[in-house]
């Protein structure tokens, strides 16, 4: 067992097909249904409109590119708080995972709580069922996940399986239901900074590319697994959001679009008339379970790491005889239960925003790092175009912060201010237990 895999760690039973589909899950969620109508709103052309989603795609994988490398060359289960804390430090390690750990669970309290106001709907309950059922999805899933490790897998699979049927489903039915329309005003342009705006929107709905390296410790073979899985679900991410779009254009005229609430209900009514509302539910009640598995997956492998690293209570880096991170699993999901019961996971996902984008900056300057530090350690994936490529990411990604800043200052202040709290929570769990170097 090497220096990796202490004893007690996670197994190495999962393969490319699991890795894809946590990426697949993790990434595809509700903002595929939300995001188009703001692209469209300040994105006039059909040609920007798609363009826009093409240049989030080209983002994810840079940005894969490089995670692939740390994740062959850092084969633990854990995510950017393992590179982190390798390249900057124990601080800088638990202010990454922390963050990402708070915003993993609060994605699962969002899915679910979107998942179950569909739900609601189709059953014909009141907006006091919604917190309810979201509290039942979250413990389905826990539930599910717990059983052990392989049924985690075909779990994932299964329901990523489900959501590109179904999504695959919507496009087709776009398709046999085209219809003409008018076509946007000649004259019809948008700027540079639209076009930034507009961008900000689809990376957060890319969101989630990076789901197949939280578990490079649980991969049979990392050093070939990982970039396989990254790439291989960004691409099938990528494939999904460009056609879904592309087959919305084809119901809808792009100014139909920008002035709808939900374009996919829009696109519904347009298909299939009164009828096409309880479809919309119905794609969210198919689309949306692999989401908050995969999220609560990758919550519970940011507690198991830092777990076993000290910078989070011991236990949360227990691994159960069914082979999963039982405690960090059990409290990831209280935690996510109670962001959907109590609505406090858009507080937390507000205030994490700007920290989740710090947090690519911080993961793709540790391929630097690492790379003139730790010249030997061993790299099966070494980053394609390195320097240029992973130097191009750190710049999108600054760049990206920048606008997150200017969009929202008082926000970006916020977030900033609370990683202040984690000082002294960070000092308390060192004093309690010394974190590893």
């Amino acid at each position: 067992m090497s220096e990796n895999e202490p004893p007690g760690a996670l197994r190495r039973v999962l393969g490319v097909g699991f890795g894809v589909a946590v990426g697949i899950g993790s990434m595809i969620g509700a903002g595929i249904l939300r995001a188009p109508a703001d692209v469209a709103a300040r994105l006039p052309t059909p040609a920007l409109f798609l363009g826009v989603w093409v240049v989030g795609g080209l983002y994810a994988l840079l940005g894969g590119n490089a995670l692939s490398e740390l994740g062959v060359a850092v084969p633990r289960s854990g995510g950017q708080y393992v590179y982190a804390r390798r390249a900057f430090g124990p601080y800088i390690g638990f202010v990454v995972g922390w963050n990402d750990w708070l915003s993993s669970a609060g994605s699962v309290a969002a899915v679910a709580i979107a998942l179950s106001e569909s739900a609601a709907a189709l059953l014909g309950a009141g907006a006091r069922a919604v917190p309810v059922i979201a509290v039942l999805a979250v413990a389905v899933a826990y539930a599910v996940l717990s059983r052990g490790v392989r049924v985690g897998d075909r779990a994932q699979r299964a329901t990523s399986a489900v959501k590109a049927v179904a999504l695959l489903a919507l496009v087709a039915a776009c398709v046999f239901a085209a219809r003409p329309h008018a076509a946007p005003a000649p004259n019809a342009h948008a700027g540079a900074a639209a076009f930034v705006l507009a961008l900000q929107g689809v990376i957060y709905a890319y969101d989630g590319w990076t789901g197949p390296i939280y578990f490079s410790g649980e991969l049979r073979d990392p050093g070939r697994e990982v970039p396989r899985a990254v790439f291989g679900g960004v691409l099938s991410g990528m494939a999904l959001y460009l056609a879904v779009n592309a087959a919305f254009l084809v119901v809808l005229s792009i100014d139909a679009m920008s002035r709808s609430t939900l374009v996919a209900a829009d696109v519904a009514r347009a298909i299939a008339g009164a009828r096409g509302a309880s479809l919309v539910h119905w794609l969210v009640l198919l689309a949306l379970p692999s989401a908050v598995v995969a999220n609560l997956l990758l919550a519970s492998r940011v507690a198991y790491a830092m777990g076993r690293d000290g910078a989070a209570p011991r236990r949360l880096g227990d691994v159960s005889a069914a082979g999963v991170p039982g405690v960090g699993l059990a409290v990831s999901g209280v935690v996510a239960a109670l962001f959907a019961a109590t609505g406090a996971f858009e507080r937390v996902i507000a205030v994490c925003a700007f920290l989740f984008v710090a947090s690519y900056v911080v993961s793709f300057a540790a391929v630097f790092v690492l790379r003139r530090r730790e010249p030997a350690l061993p790299r099966a994936y070494r980053a394609w175009g390195h320097p240029w490529t992973t130097g191009l990411a750190v710049v999108a990604s600054s760049v990206f912060l920048a606008g997150v800043v200017a969009a929202d200052p008082r926000g970006a202040a916020v977030s900033v201010a609370s990683v202040a709290v984690t000082l002294p929570l960070y000092a308390l769990l060192r004093r309690a237990r010394p974190v590893a170097g």
